[in-house]
């Protein structure tokens, strides 16, 4: 089904994965209207991942050229790129994250980068906050040496790579703003859906670099990502869980189980005089860095986003079985895609 749909050639699929994503993915979407370069043939997909908050609706209405595929039910990061992957024809994907504005020119640099170096199968842009500030967004790729400085605090000078003017290739990006060539995807399996949310960028591009391709870090294209996920309460709990077991998951599958062991050991070290300054630092919460500790030693304990997104699926399943019998219009029709 995936291939035969690619007939009619592309130059550039932007896929974005909306969830509950309100205000922002409006105004992401806006972003790709204002600053796609008017002579590279494009289109714009969105999977709705199971949203409550009404945006799917209003994605219809004020873009009328986007095509949204609606799913009944929530599922993964990894499943929804998969399917943004198969839906698409584009000889580039850029997949953009639902809260990221991409800023004037940030597109085409990123086709630029990708285009001039053949061996390139993926770019990633500068990422700013949504004060216009730039955050770390490239690394050299996880392993016992990335672990250790980090447990040394040396984390910023020697594994983060997003530093300089100049496009440069680096370990990994990070996928907020991720051109991919297909071609490259076309060759291998593309994103493993035992990452259910974290560290499937990561996997991929490590897959990438094994099978002989490069990782690009372009700053010529600025995009702000404004971070709009809680990290308050259950959910930000949930998102730690996940963090770390993601974390873990590539570092078993790429590395021994020694190393990996060994890895956790030093990653949870690592947040511990974070706490004992957050005992006595203002502004800061010492619970939080202890929740780190505790799930980056032992990340297969507590609940992540994938038992939430079960929680959610069995809540939405068990509200359609109570519409139909009660005879009301069920809360959202089957997966379905959408052009309007």
């Amino acid at each position: 089904m995936a291939r035969t749909q690619r007939i009619v050639a592309m130059e550039l699929s932007y896929g974005v994965i909306n969830t509950n994503g309100g205000d922002f993915v409006l105004a992401c979407l806006e972003s790709i209207r204002r600053t796609h370069p008017a002579d590279i043939q494009h289109e714009v997909v969105v999977i709705d991942n199971a949203s409550d908050d009404g945006s799917p609706e209003a994605i219809r209405e004020r873009f009328p050229g986007v095509r949204l595929i609606a799913r009944d039910r929530r599922a993964g990061i990894t499943a929804n790129l998969n399917l943004l992957l198969r839906e698409t024809r584009g000889r580039l994907f850029l997949f953009l994250n639902e809260d990221v504005e991409l800023q004037d020119g940030a597109t085409r640099a990123l086709v630029t980068a990708l285009d001039a170096d053949p061996s390139a199968a993926a770019a990633g842009a500068l990422l700013l906050d949504s004060a216009r500030r730039p955050t770390a967004c490239a690394w050299r790729l996880p392993g016992l040496g990335s672990a250790l400085a980090g447990a040394l605090f040396l984390h910023k000078s020697l594994v983060t790579q997003s530093r300089g003017g100049d496009t440069r290739e680096v370990g990994w990006v990070r996928s907020a703003a991720f051109l991919l060539r297909r071609e490259a995807v076309d060759r291998m399996a593309a994103y493993d859906t035992d990452f259910f949310f974290y560290g499937e960028e990561t996997d991929l591009q490590r897959r990438l670099r094994d099978a002989g391709w490069r990782v690009l870090y372009v700053p010529a294209a600025k995009v702000v990502h404004h971070e709009h996920a809680t990290t308050a309460g259950a959910a930000g709990s949930r998102r730690v869980v996940q963090f770390h077991r993601s974390r873990d998951l590539y570092m078993r599958k790429h590395h021994s189980r020694p190393v990996a062991a060994l890895c956790r050991a030093l990653w949870a070290w690592s947040y511990v005089p974070r706490v004992v300054v957050a005992l006595v630092a203002p502004g800061h919460d010492a619970r939080w860095y202890w929740l780190h500790a505790r799930r980056a030693l032992r990340p297969s304990y507590g609940e992540g986003m994938r038992e939430a997104a079960e929680a959610y699926n069995l809540q939405l399943a068990a509200a359609r079985t109570r519409d139909r019998i009660s005879g009301q219009t069920p809360l959202r029709s089957s997966s379905r895609a959408a052009t309007s």
